[in-house]
């Protein structure tokens, strides 16, 4: 039930002590579809394995996609009937994917040791290891749905004694109205487990490829040509996956891509409409490989740029069990909404659009930090905080260089055209103090905090981080790059109090990513408003202004529109933010990341990414919603009032 409106306005929680900055984000996912048979595979690479070592080096490659755990599946084509036929594996662990092959490795030794497995057989390979198929699908998980143990990790599975009705599925999404779909198979008569959105939708899919089944089945049945032993593959031939796909699909609010193998051979690969979460395919005549990221797809595959190619949002690519390959547009085609993050942060950076964009973030900010430090480059070191900002620093420091450059330039030229350029004036010009970058902050091995007592934590974390002394000095500016900031925890608890030891007059901290205001519901783990620092800076604002009357009438309208479904979705939150500059939030949230326990008495300042420059620097991704506010779908809407009715309520409850 709903608080009562006239309770006082509830405290935000604090910045939490020991949650690091760093935001668990969308999963990883790997595809191999071999295309010719394994005996082409061990006469060319001298190995039978090779999908399952293409498969395990695509995982390996996106490793950073996910640590909550990892799963595999294969299914062998062709196997005869009463042997198996599909596979997976699950592990729940940091270390699931080295758990996972290392384990698969053993086995694959033991029964070569035992004679059943043959060295260029690839025969035995098939039919005595497990992952020796011809189509492997791998799943990397970061959990924001469901818990962290195996049975919730990808893939899942879908048995059956028909072929055509068993199903594979894993992918890298987030439903926004799960609810829903769970309420409209109930009403279809179904008995559904409520535990994350990829059980609902393994669930659609597996009703919709069941009434296919069962309708081919009949149609066969009374056309009474076939034999019973021949059914299958008949309805395997006709088995139409991209009308499944659009049955099952035509309601989900959410951002996905699904990958799914069907006990018949076929498999498929599907992007949401609007392209939030990424998906890249390579094809050629021995393989089709998909990953989340096209760097991962290029260096496994040694392909170029051009080689890799991106699924079209809304559209499928379908592999029938005979190889042959075919798109299909899914859904209608929708704005795309590409996600800012995967450009930002979570994407490796060496991919070559995303390299150049984080270098574009980082130059971008070069003229509000040159303000910051009244254009001081003689007494300024320059660096970056984490190990994830260097790509933007590179750009960051160029455009520093170039100002630098292009200031020393003008001098000279204006001298030379007055007359007033002497050998002495060209060396002071020459000879002006370059820009100092330096690497200040080193991050240690993770601290064991929890041999220490409650109280004795804090300290402890504080140590996290240090510092390379002796290069900065008292009364110079400090200026470090991160690539953003989601809570403050680590800046208030680690890094300032780190940064101000060698008492510098300034610190100046600038992210990449414009300030973060809202949650996330399509794969960021961002659900609780109350731990973000600039939402906190926005309340503590209200109140010191006594504005606080707004925050009970967003909390209002966000109960009516979850109440009621059939008012248009809005985002009321933005009263909130509309009430301050972006200036305001900022200066206000570097109050909030002050260690108020520190001797150190110089000027703190936070700038942030303007929505401008970050469209500018990513031109190809316009999903802003965690800054902008302007959600893609209708489930981002309800999410955002859901996290405000928690927080309001103070209910640590997620928003999804």
């Amino acid at each position: 039930m709903p608080a009562p409106l006239d309770k006082p306005l509830p405290a935000p929680h604090p910045l939490p002590s020991f949650m690091s900055d760093s935001i668990k984000h969308e999963c990883g996912i790997a595809f191999i579809r071999l295309l010719k048979p394994l005996s082409f595979y061990e006469e060319k690479y001298k190995t039978p394995l090779h999908g399952f070592h293409q498969l395990f080096l695509l995982m390996e490659k996106q490793h950073n996609r996910g640590q909550d755990g990892a799963g595999i599946g294969c299914l062998k084509l062709g196997t005869p009937r009463g042997k198996s036929f599909m596979f997976r594996d699950r592990d729940p662990s940091a270390q699931a994917l080295t758990n996972i092959f290392s384990r698969q490795l053993e086995a694959y030794n033991k029964k070569k040791a035992a004679g059943l497995i043959m060295d260029e057989c690839a025969n035995s390979v098939k039919n005595h290891f497990d992952f020796g198929g011809e189509i492997l699908l791998g799943h990397l998980r970061y959990g924001t749905s469901g818990g962290l143990e195996g049975s919730s990790c990808h893939p899942y599975f879908r048995k059956s004694i028909w072929a055509t009705r068993n199903l594979l599925l894993a992918g890298n999404f987030n439903i926004a109205n799960t609810p829903e779909l769970n309420e409209s198979l109930i009403k279809r008569g179904a008995h559904p487990i409520f535990s994350t959105d990829t059980q609902t939708l393994l669930e659609e899919l597996g009703f919709w490829l069941d009434e296919e089944h069962t309708s081919l089945y009949r149609q066969i049945r009374d056309e009474q040509r076939l034999s019973g032993e021949e059914f299958p593959a008949e309805i395997s031939q006709r088995l139409d996956i991209a009308k499944i796909l659009r049955t099952a699909s035509r309601n989900w609010d959410g951002a996905y891509t699904l990958v799914g193998i069907i006990g018949n051979g076929d498999s498929f690969v599907l992007r949401d409409p609007k392209g939030i979460r990424p998906c890249f395919y390579l094809r050629n005549d021995e393989i089709f490989s998909v990953a989340s990221e096209r760097a991962a797809l290029m260096t496994i595959h040694g392909a170029s740029r051009d080689e890799v190619h991106e699924l079209t949002p809304g559209h499928a690519i379908i592999i029938k069990s005979d190889g042959s390959i075919l798109e299909e547009e899914i859904l209608p085609p929708a704005p795309k909404k590409h996600c800012t993050f995967e450009r930002i942060y979570f994407s490796r950076g060496n991919d070559p659009e995303i390299y150049q964009e984080r270098k574009r973030l980082g130059a971008a900010l070069a003229p509000k930090v040159l303000d910051a430090v009244g254009h001081d480059l003689e007494k300024s070191v320059f660096s970056y905080i984490p190990n994830t900002a260097e790509i933007a620093y590179y750009g960051f420091i160029h455009e520093i260089y170039r100002i630098w450059r292009a200031q020393v330039h003008e001098s000279l030229l204006a001298a030379s055209q007055n007359g007033t350029l002497t050998p002495q004036l060209l060396d002071k010009l020459l000879n002006r103090a370059w820009p100092r970058s330096e690497k200040i902050a080193h991050k240690d091995i993770k601290l064991r905090t929890f041999i220490s007592a409650e109280k004795n934590r804090l300290k402890l974390a504080s140590h996290v981080y240090d510092i390379s002394h002796d290069v900065v000095h008292a009364g110079e500016n400090l200026v470090v790059l991160d690539d953003s900031i989601v809570r403050g925890t680590t800046l208030r608890e680690s890094i300032v109090r780190i940064l101000s030891r060698p008492n510098p007059a300034r610190i100046v901290i600038c992210s990449t990513a414009p300030q973060i205001r809202y949650p996330d519901c399509y794969g960021i783990d961002m659900s609780e408003l109350n731990k973000f620092l600039i939402f906190l800076a926005a309340i503590d604002l209200c109140k010191a202004r006594k504005q606080t009357d707004v925050i009970h009438e967003i909390y209002k309208l966000c109960c009516k529109q979850l109440e009621d479904p059939t008012i248009p979705r809005e985002n009321h939150v933005k009263k909130l933010y509309g009430l301050f500059t972006e200036d305001e939030l900022s200066a206000r949230a570097t109050k909030l990341i002050r260690p108020k326990d520190t001797p150190w008495k110089g000027e703190l300042i936070l700038i942030f990414q303007s929505i401008e420059n970050l469209h500018k620097a990513c031109p190809t991704s316009a999903g802003d919603w965690y800054f902008t506010g302007d959600y893609p779908t209708p489930g981002g809407y309800n999410t955002l009032s859901r996290a405000f009715v928690n927080f309001y309520e103070n209910r640590k409850d997620r928003s999804y």
